[in-house]
């Protein structure tokens, strides 16, 4: 048989099946009409809901002028962190991070359970139908069995059964039902929202860590050049004591200059084992060491960094739409608790066939139906719809509370981190300078000694405003780093 006679064939048993429907499907045509007319007819209750008006800035404060302003500047916030983070190995490291880190991964489970709830409350619309049959039977020894009309014994006994289906349907006639799938679904548009939030965390959380690694790298790699050239220094003023051109204060302010900076390897050696681990289980993995890439002096910057309209934040911080989307939620609570002051309206329906012999179950005769609908309407509770209410209406108003103070939270985080990259720059530019200044200090500090122009003490007082100088430089650059890690997030960035 061909195809197409299959669907013929189909087809024409489909009809025959509508002009005399089995007793199993649900029957009583102006009934399931009835049924399908209510709903529509039906309405939501409780307040729609609409952005709350806000008053933001038409600018940020503190924020950066442009070199070349122009209204389709895009926010820093648009762009991807591959083009804001541009050492190779920090990119590979933040990809990393995203496949595996664990944290991440909770929130995408957190999402599939979102989705899983407001599928079950979705479900509360529709009409629950369900199938069955029954069959008993019994054979009685012959003494006890009855006598036939025909004068056999009727030792065998069939009682009731057959196919039958049942349906209930709870009509969502004020909207209880849809105002709840409301509440579920904006809950899980927040969830979605709190995962983005995650991921924008984690390439913030790795790039802090990655450049504070890079920091005690610098600032190990400062000490251990200190080191050598304190040995030197050393080596220079034992040999000066020796020869009867120096003294052996001398000597012990050199060892004591050598003691300073060997003391503090120990500690940064711990602080980059313990950052190394950090940096490991954002990568979610066990600990270990991780590579290094650009030096914390040569990170790149952007050349602008446009912070775009205060207006667009709203849009672009997963936390406000986060805190949007419970507000919808809490909203759509409201018409539910509302409804609940209404009638409630439920259909039922059942169909089958029953018969007390076997040979009749599914004969037409058997066949049976009953339909019937109820409405019930709330009369004394002890105030607990009422109290439902209001408890409603009061979680609707803190979340409003909270929306707006989101904002103003991401409003605060930007001006923040402008000003902060803003002055970190400077800090970091002054600090080169005095690093600069102090190179050559020691250097004619040194000559000087050397030449019998000056104390030890001159070299020992610039040798260390030299280390720590250089310590403070690092400190800077990784603070100028993280000031662009800070901004970056603070516009939204990260979980595109």
């Amino acid at each position: 048989m061909s195809r197409f006679a299959k669907l013929q064939s189909r087809n024409s048993a489909t009809r025959d099946s509508c002009r005399n429907p089995p007793v199993t499907r649900l029957v009583g045509q102006g009934l399931l009409a009835a049924a399908l007319l209510i709903p529509l007819a039906g309405c939501n209750v409780g307040p729609r809901y609409k952005r709350p008006a806000l008053n933001i800035a038409q600018g940020y404060r503190g924020a950066l002028a442009p070199t070349t302003p122009t209204i389709a500047d895009q926010s820093l916030g648009d762009k991807e962190w591959a083009a804001i983070f541009g050492d190779p190995v920090l990119q590979r490291l933040v990809t990393e991070a995203l496949a595996s880190n664990l944290d991440l991964q909770i929130a995408a489970q957190r999402v599939l359970e979102a989705q899983a709830r407001a599928g079950l409350t979705r479900s509360q619309q529709f009409p629950t139908i369900g199938a069955g049959g029954s069959y008993s039977a019994l054979q009685l020894p012959s003494s006890l069995a009855p006598t036939k009309s025909d004068g056999t014994p009727g030792n065998n006994f069939f009682n009731g059964g057959g196919p039958t289906a049942s349906a209930v349907w709870n009509l969502d006639f004020w909207g209880l039902y849809r105002r709840q799938t409301e509440a579920a679904r904006a809950d899980l548009l927040a969830t979605v929202w709190a995962q983005r939030a995650t991921r924008a965390a984690i390439v913030e959380g790795v790039a802090q860590a990655y450049f504070e690694l890079r920091r005690l790298d610098a600032q190990l790699e400062v000490t251990q050049n200190s080191i050598k050239a304190r040995q030197d220094s050393l080596k220079l003023v034992s040999a000066l004591q020796r020869g009867g051109a120096g003294s052996l204060a001398d000597v012990r302010q050199a060892e004591e200059l050598l003691h300073v900076a060997q003391a503090n390897l120990p500690a940064i050696r711990r602080q980059i084992l313990a950052q190394e681990n950090t940096i490991s289980i954002l990568l979610g993995k066990n600990p270990n060491g991780i590579e290094r890439g650009l030096p914390i002096s040569r990170q790149p910057h952007p050349e602008s960094v446009p912070a775009g309209l205060p207006a667009e934040l709203i849009e672009r911080r997963p936390d406000i739409q986060q805190a949007e989307a419970k507000l919808i939620a809490a909203n759509a609570r409201i018409g539910a608790a509302k409804a609940q002051f209404l009638p409630n309206i439920s259909l039922s329906a059942m169909g089958g066939s029953a018969s007390n012999q076997l040979q009749n179950v599914l004969s037409e005769q058997s066949n049976f139906w009953l339909a019937s609908g109820s409405l019930t309407e709330p009369l004394f509770d002890g105030g607990r719809i009422r109290s439902n209410y209001h408890l409603s209406q009061a979680q609707e108003r803190e979340m409003l509370l909270s929306y707006r103070k989101t904002i103003l939270s991401a409003l605060k985080d930007v001006s923040d981190a402008l000003s902060s990259y803003q002055e970190t720059r400077l800090s970091r530019v002054e600090q080169s300078g005095q690093v600069e200044s102090a190179v050559d200090a020691v250097r004619l500090a040194r000559a000087r000694y050397s030449g019998g122009d000056a104390s030890y003490l001159e070299v020992l007082t610039t040798d260390t405003i030299l280390y720590e100088a250089q310590l403070n430089l690092a400190e800077a650059q990784e603070a100028e780093a993280l000031s662009l890690v800070q901004l970056y997030a603070s516009l939204g960035g990260g979980w595109k």
